[in-house]
């Protein structure tokens, strides 16, 4: 943003470690559809990449990939593997997919420690390296279009790049308000609009949206209120006071009609969309409650919901508790950076209390503002032995020493000034604020002495707090993030279980399935059956066509004659559930089929939530709804349950199941893994018509007739 109080000389790393701050949002992909385009992008090149047409997902409605797609992490990787095989070093895809996240974070860590200097210095970013960071601060057309390049970056590389687009003109307006606008503010954020809105509308899955909804208006109007402000200051170096007021009156007018002009024409743009122009998971963000109420289907994915306070303190740690001293840091004193890091803390917080996925905004904030809060405890603490050490004798005369100083530097720069001061007034006047503001400061340091014995051991509490963190974050990568999401491991006093069986039954639909079958499932494993079962899925995680998803809820949700005719009319011959009835695993269907239930309801009025719950409780137990223990879902996950136990006892609702025996007319089951969490039913064919049977008698030839012409119409499933 704009620049901090200290002039300091800039370099190239300043600017690259900008560019490289954004990769480690990178790691936002999900990994199993992210291999599956860098193979299409290996094999084919990149023209056949952003031609590429999936018609292996969504059936039949098929995916333009490189239309939908942020497209980022895949150039990227696939530079990468190219960059290796031309050095003789053969990776596979997979590996070059794996290691690029921790490739990235290291980049990350080196533009944090660049952020967090220009806030405290260089003792606060080394203990801050930990994540990502972006700054405008030199000023410097050249270094602003690196910026704007790097903005475009993450534009191609996750959706979440609205948040700094957002984040940026909230920090220039502060600096406006507050009275800090500079040329450099204006050099730093004016090429950003400009050229980053131009290149984010060549990304294919962006394109005109970059100028066409709210999430970027923001950015617009900042940037009209800040060559208001660039003019009004302009004026005023060049007219007298008198002649400045005049002028500001009409410069002030023509800004507010120009302003509500634009404003008029945005309202205009965005009048039609009922959501104003807003996305729906902007609006989540901004009303928690909006999903719940009008899209159930981003109010149904996991990473949407709220985090727990658990959850924080499982992310971020001892962080949680150092934060708020570190933004109290920022206020010794408050300069344009920190500023900026105030401002990211305190949106970053709120974001992240919306969505638990936005835990990765937070983070690198956290690290930002914990690092400042620890460099400036270790400062207390150090400058309090050197204190005690050197003793209280030679403080005067070294005190005298240091203002003999600070008047030798004065004294010299007063000399300067005049020769300095048509070109640089402004500057000037920063300097001298800068050396009241540290001469302030060195005087409260020598103030702030603490005995030896408190400085040491609060030292070694800091160093022993340090190493705790150290021990969390290994053993929570190991034991949360480490292990794959198909290959579940739980402890018991009898040792590790493993249960593999997700990847048993992607391999026996790869293995015992025709090519061109088609797999219906929840959508939570549509990018998992397209790349490890190679077959065709009618959803997945991309989620863009919401009625495609309610009409496989809708199937799920109905008995199983209408479930059989939906899935029919879209070509489907398998049905995938997931079910942890046996194991305890309890992100299966049925803890989701809620969600199906009101996704489905939302679009087909028939399916109804109220049918599905005893006196408003989700039951499958005897008192469950005729509804719910004659739908599909229930079917297909109880079907012979009964035979494990015995009784049927769920382990994730810890009660039996209501109905126990029953049979399966429309689907048969084909295979069912070793720990029950994954059941494969293929649809049953059609019954043959017995000639003799269906016409009872030859002499009713009208109503012979008519009832040809009535099953000559194909019966709508979806009602």
């Amino acid at each position: 943003m704009a620049a901090p109080e200290t002039p300091q000389p800039t370099t190239l790393r300043h600017a690259f470690g900008n560019v490289l701050s954004l990769f480690v949002l990178l790691l936002i992909g999900v990994l199993a559809f992210s291999i599956r385009l860098f193979s299409f992008l290996t094999k084919n090149g990149v023209y056949d990449f952003w031609n590429w047409f999936d018609d292996r997902t969504w059936y039949p409605l098929g995916r333009v990939i490189g239309g939908t797609v942020y497209p980022g992490l895949t150039l990227t990787a696939g530079a990468l593997w190219r960059i290796f095989n031309s050095l003789n070093i053969p990776l596979s895809v997979e590996t070059v997919c794996v290691f690029t996240a921790p490739i990235f974070s290291a980049f990350a860590s080196w533009a944090t420690y660049l952020l967090t200097k220009e806030v405290k210095g260089a003792g606060a970013g080394l203990t801050a390296a930990a994540l990502l960071a972006m700054t405008l601060n030199t000023g410097s057309l050249f270094y602003a279009t690196l910026n704007a390049i790097a903005y475009f970056y993450m534009v191609c590389s996750w959706g979440g790049y609205t948040f700094i687009i957002n984040l940026i003109p909230m920090h220039v307006l502060l600096c406006i308000v507050t009275g800090r606008y500079s040329s450099r503010l204006y050099i730093a954020y004016a090429p950003l609009v400009v050229l980053g809105t131009l290149l984010a509308a060549l990304v294919p899955v962006v394109g005109f949206n970059a100028v066409m909804t709210s999430e970027h208006f923001a950015s617009f109007l900042v940037f009209i209120i800040l060559h208001v402000v660039a003019l009004v200051y302009y004026i005023k170096g060049i007219l007298t006071p008198q002649m400045f007021k005049v002028a500001v009156t009409l410069v002030v007018s023509v800004g507010l009609i120009v302003c509500g002009a634009v404003l008029a024409v945005l309202v205009a743009l965005v009048a039609s969309s009922p959501t104003k122009g807003w996305s729906g998971r902007s609006l989540s963000l901004l009303d928690p409650t909006y999903a719940s109420k009008y899209i159930p289907i981003i109010a149904s994915v996991s990473e949407h919901q709220p985090p727990t306070w658990p959850s924080y303190f499982m992310d971020i740690n001892v962080l949680a508790f150092l934060v708020p001293s570190g933004i109290i840091a920022c206020f010794l004193p408050l300069s344009d950076a920190s500023s900026f890091a105030v401002l990211y803390i305190v949106t970053s917080v709120y974001f992240s209390g919306v969505m638990v996925r936005l835990m990765l905004v937070l983070a690198p904030a956290a690290c930002i503002m914990s690092g400042i809060a620890l460099s400036e405890a270790f400062d207390v603490f150090t400058r309090s032995i050197k204190f005690q050490l050197h003793g209280a004798t030679q403080n005067p005369e070294a005190n005298a020493g240091e203002g003999s100083n600070v008047d030798v530097v004065k004294t010299e720069k007063s000399e300067d000034s005049p020769k300095e001061r048509a070109s640089r007034k402004s500057k000037k006047k920063e300097k001298e604020n800068v050396e009241r503001a540290s001469l302030v400061s060195r005087i409260e340091k020598r103030l702030l002495v603490l005995p030896m014995e408190a400085s040491l051991i609060a030292i070694f509490l800091l160093v022993l707090l340090g190493a705790f963190y150290v021990v969390h974050c290994v053993w929570a990568a190991a034991e949360a993030y480490s292990a794959p999401s198909i290959v579940l491991t739980s402890r018991s006093h009898d040792g590790l279980h493993v249960f593999d069986d997700f990847r048993e039954a992607y391999g026996w639909l790869r293995h015992n399935t025709e090519v061109d079958d088609k797999v219906a499932s929840w959508w939570d494993y549509g990018y998992q059956t397209t790349a490890m079962a190679n077959r065709t899925v009618i959803v997945d995680n991309n989620t863009w066509n919401n009625t495609h998803i309610a009409t496989v809820g809708t199937a799920m949700s109905s008995p199983e004659k209408a479930a059989w005719d939906i899935f029919n009319s879209l070509d489907v011959k398998y049905v995938l559930v997931v079910f942890g009835g046996l194991v305890g695993y309890p992100s299966d269907d049925i803890n989701k089929f809620l969600w199906m239930v009101r996704i489905g309801g939302g679009v087909f009025p028939h399916i109804k939530e109220p049918d599905y719950l005893r006196d408003g409780q989700y039951r499958i137990d005897s008192q469950a709804t005729p509804t719910m223990l004659n739908c599909l879902m229930y079917k297909l996950s109880y079907y012979r349950f009964v035979d494990t136990d015995g009784r049927g006892y769920d382990r994730v609702r810890n009660t039996e199941i209501g109905k126990k025996y029953f049979k399966l007319t429309h689907f048969e089951e084909v295979f069912t893994t070793h720990h029950w969490m994954v059941r494969i039913y293929k649809l049953k064919a059609p019954r043959n018509r017995i000639r003799g049977k269906t016409k009872k008698s030859k002499s009713k030839g009208s109503s012979t007739t008519s009832s040809k012409r009535s099953g000559a119409r194909k019966k709508n499933p979806w009602h």
